[in-house]
């Protein structure tokens, strides 16, 4: 697979990445440990050399399974995790209170290391930005720990622009998460150009939004009483009927191009900007295939202007988190 570089930093990974989550967290009971090493392992394979992971999967869990899995192979891959939540003092998996005080950020940093079973963490985020605690300090956090050998690159999540501004001051800022997809474009109004001004790479997380574009969700589909999805507005019985517009049109589309829709989703987004790094989880081999498959789907110039033309033209319904985590985004 083709790697890219993101930004102006020397991080360099293949042009399609893995989000772990889902296999320990959000989408229904965790997947079978055994089974998902075999998947990371068989990504490596395949090319993928990006992983993405965080303490609040889990919580922990998700981690440990990543660093077990990639400990026999961790020259040739590059790994990223993050910090900022306040994990439950039950011991539970509510992580409702944010926290990105220097001295947390460090308890963390230490704590991963461990359970990634590794000495430097390549790619170290800020998981949802901290009204509490000024930016800079956060920043400077980081930048101890690449100066210490534990970290190498400083992420943003889910970040707004003045944050990532203020933040590549202090530390100079190697890549955003955030979502991004042809059913959510927000991003495309103020936090691209800002990334392409300063030289900052985006790893588009839920690129093939929350698996709806793959055409394998319905308005019928029953999610598990543990899926994130039962709380997204977007995902109610009726949003989904409408959004299946979106759908649709995308599979029409991967029916001319011989793909599907999955790979036409992903690779819309590897057209829109060469430091673009989409991260699809999945917990299937097959699946996992495919979305490395979407790296060799080529867009035209015209493919791109009549998607473009086409999704433009419909309105996505539902909002994409409940109210009290779409306050956490874009501060």
């Amino acid at each position: 697979m083709q790697k890219r570089k993101l930004g102006k930093s020397n991080l360099e990974v293949s042009a399609i990445g893995l989000g772990c989550m889902g296999m320990s967290f959000g989408y229904g009971p965790p997947a079978d440990k055994k089974e998902m090493i075999s998947l990371i392992r068989s990504a490596v394979e395949q090319g993928v050399t990006f992983f993405d992971t965080a303490e609040v999967y889990g919580p922990f869990t998700n981690e440990e399974l990543v660093g077990e899995a990639l400990a026999p192979l961790r020259d040739q891959v590059v790994i990223a995790t993050k910090f900022g939540f306040k994990p439950d003092p039950n011991g539970g998996t509510r992580w409702s209170a944010l926290d990105s005080r220097p001295e947390h950020v460090k308890e963390v940093a230490e704590a991963s290391l461990k359970r990634l079973k590794t000495n430097v963490i390549d790619l170290f985020y800020q998981h949802r930005v901290d009204a509490d605690v000024p930016i800079e300090d956060t920043a400077g956090a980081v930048r101890d720990l690449i100066q210490q050998g534990k970290v190498r690159h400083f992420g943003l999540s889910e970040a707004g622009v003045k944050t990532i501004r203020r933040a590549h001051k202090v530390q100079p800022v190697t890549a955003l998460q955030s979502e991004y997809s042809l059913w959510f474009r927000e991003p495309e109004a103020e936090v691209i150009p800002a990334l392409e001004e300063l030289g900052i790479g985006f790893f588009p997380f839920s690129p093939l939004g929350k698996g709806f574009l793959t055409g394998k969700i319905s308005a019928d589909t029953e999610f598990d009483k543990t899926d994130f999805r039962n709380i997204v507005p977007r995902f109610t019985p009726e949003n989904r009927k409408s959004n299946q517009a979106v759908v649709d049109l995308i599979g029409k589309f991967a029916q001319q191009k011989k793909a599907t829709p999955a790979q036409v989703a992903l690779a819309w987004l590897l057209a829109q900007k060469p430091w673009i790094v989409p991260i699809p989880g999945t917990t299937k081999p097959h699946r996992l295939e495919e979305n490395v498959g979407a790296a060799a789907v080529e867009l035209t110039r015209e493919d791109l202007q009549q998607l473009d033309a086409a999704t433009s033209k419909i309105a996505v319904q539902g909002a994409r988190y409940p109210e009290e985590l779409q306050k956490l985004v874009g501060r």
